[in-house]
């Protein structure tokens, strides 16, 4: 341990507290996350998968991750999804969910695509940059209402046409209506889109 983490050790994503070593979330938080069980659960017309429920400890990750700039924590994430995806899931090219072009260029990255890049290279994968969102939608999803989110969800084009599988990635799948535009957009493409993966969700009700 270098003499500057004795003297300030970094902090915990989720609690704040000291964290061990190099460790992005402590240990007692880790142990707080809520696996979710090993298959994807249909959504939007895709098949999600996240290993933690999106509540306590994984909440507070996303949201540093996205409005703090803690942009380190994508490979804690990436770990989390690599370790536990179940098998088959993790064998085509990934495909982030964008961020709007206002709040990429504000925060300096997209996360999405930050968390991607990171399960690719746990995996090997190739990242395919094959979307954009278009004008028209909501600004955003944070905060509206579950019947709101479903109606009128992001828009988005695929970039390019193709014909093979990808997978989408992004950080938190709450009604998969994002999800579900990108899919559409991909197969309107040509592309094949029938999962995709996050770090964590909401818990189906």
């Amino acid at each position: 341990m270098r003499p500057l983490s004795l003297l300030a050790p970094p902090l915990c994503a989720a609690c704040r507290a000291p964290a061990r070593g190099s460790a992005s979330v402590c240990a007692r938080c880790v142990r707080a996350l809520e696996p979710l069980p090993p298959l994807p659960v249909p959504l939007a017309g895709l098949a999600a998968w996240a290993p933690v429920a999106y509540q306590g400890p994984a909440r507070a990750v996303v949201r540093r991750l996205k409005f703090h700039g803690a942009a380190a924590l994508a490979g804690h994430m990436a770990a989390r999804i690599v370790a536990n995806a179940p098998p088959g899931l993790l064998e085509h090219p990934l495909v982030a969910v964008p961020s709007p072009p206002s709040r990429r260029r504000r925060r300096g990255y997209c996360h999405a695509a930050l968390l991607a890049e990171a399960i690719a290279a746990r995996t090997g994968l190739a990242v395919t940059p094959l979307l954009e969102r278009t004008g028209g939608g909501p600004p955003r999803q944070v905060g509206r209402p579950r019947a709101a989110r479903l109606g009128a969800p992001p828009r988005f084009r695929a970039t390019r046409a193709g014909g093979d599988t990808v997978v989408l990635v992004d950080d938190v799948v709450t009604t998969g209506a994002t999800l579900g535009a990108c899919a559409r957009a991909l197969r309107r493409a040509g592309w094949r889109c029938d999962h995709a993966v996050a770090y964590a969700r909401t818990p189906v009700r």
